[in-house]
């Protein structure tokens, strides 16, 4: 999908990415973007991006630039604001993520939870090839993709 990509958080994009929203149904499963873009100034490993689609700001997402647990690189948040829902945004900017999060040094592994009655996430991260190996923090299982050495 040509018409979407990433751009990091900036003085331009951060106010419309704390003004985007997930549906009633999907809120309980996720921070705002507010507190993960406030997150990214105090850890200052957090990449933060505004995800565009057609020149507008319609998503958000965030990864850790160090490995972390299980020996992966964890993505933080990845949303779509829920106008632009089911239209394959949200798997073009995961994809384009997984190619950032690979330029890293020494990325092997990358990881992302959620909670397992999160469908959407579940249905997105399976179909980019994300393994659950049973691993669970929390009230959040973890899926990992490990990336081609």
């Amino acid at each position: 999908m040509s018409n979407v990509k990433l751009v990091e958080l900036n003085l331009e994009n951060w106010y419309e990415c704390c003004k985007l929203e997930v549906s009633s149904e999907q809120a309980e499963y996720i921070e705002s973007n507010a507190i993960s873009i406030a997150q990214s100034k105090f850890e200052p490993t957090l990449k933060p991006y505004a995800i565009y689609f057609e020149e507008k700001v319609v998503g958000f997402l965030m990864y850790n630039s160090v490995q972390e647990e299980l020996d992966g690189h964890w993505v933080y948040r990845i949303m779509v604001d829920k106008e632009f829902q089911g239209k394959g945004i949200g798997k073009a900017a995961t994809n384009l993520m997984i190619s950032e999060m690979a330029k890293l040094p020494n990325v092997k592994k990358i990881v992302v939870g959620y909670h397992p009655e999160n469908l959407g996430a579940h249905n997105l991260y399976s179909s980019l090839s994300f393994i659950d190996n049973g691993d669970r923090f929390g009230n959040e299982m973890a899926v990992i993709k490990h990336l081609n050495e």
